[in-house]
């Protein structure tokens, strides 16, 4: 399992409840960068910090937070295959109504239209550790 630094909550929950169906994952973690603390993606990804363990000839569960236009569950599916691995598949906490779901395998629910904050979601750093899901007003 491989997780986006926004997902961290949800993969912790995701992998307790595998772990409670007999299922062990391994664990890394990929920071990529898009909004660069702005509401809007600047369209240019960079990789903050790679992963730690090796993916060769192994499949990937990618776990991110929010599937909205999809470039960074496509980019980091691309970098994930360009280290090797097998097999990406893809799951997301939320899918954007916008979105499609070409590129995504999986997402946990379907959500409105707003710039979400809280369990991992951000606003330029802040609210991550909300033990809620918030939107912006306005955003």
């Amino acid at each position: 399992m491989v997780t986006l630094l926004g997902a961290t909550p949800f993969a912790a929950d995701l992998m307790r409840a595998l772990s409670r169906l007999g299922i062990d994952v391994g664990f890394d973690a990929l920071w990529l960068e898009s909004y660069h603390d702005e509401r809007v993606s600047s369209g240019r990804i960079v990789v903050r910090a790679d992963i730690s363990r090796p993916v060769e000839g192994k499949g990937v569960l990618l776990i991110d937070d929010v599937f909205d236009s999809g470039r960074t569950v496509h980019f980091a599916r691309a970098h994930l295959m360009a280290k090797g691995a097998a097999e990406v598949l893809t799951c997301v906490f939320a899918r954007k109504p916008e979105a499609a779901t070409e590129g995504l395998d999986a997402w946990a629910w379907d959500a409105p239209s707003r710039y979400l904050v809280g369990y991992g979601m951000d606003d330029a750093g802040a609210m991550r550790g909300l033990p809620f899901i918030g939107a912006i007003k306005g955003a």
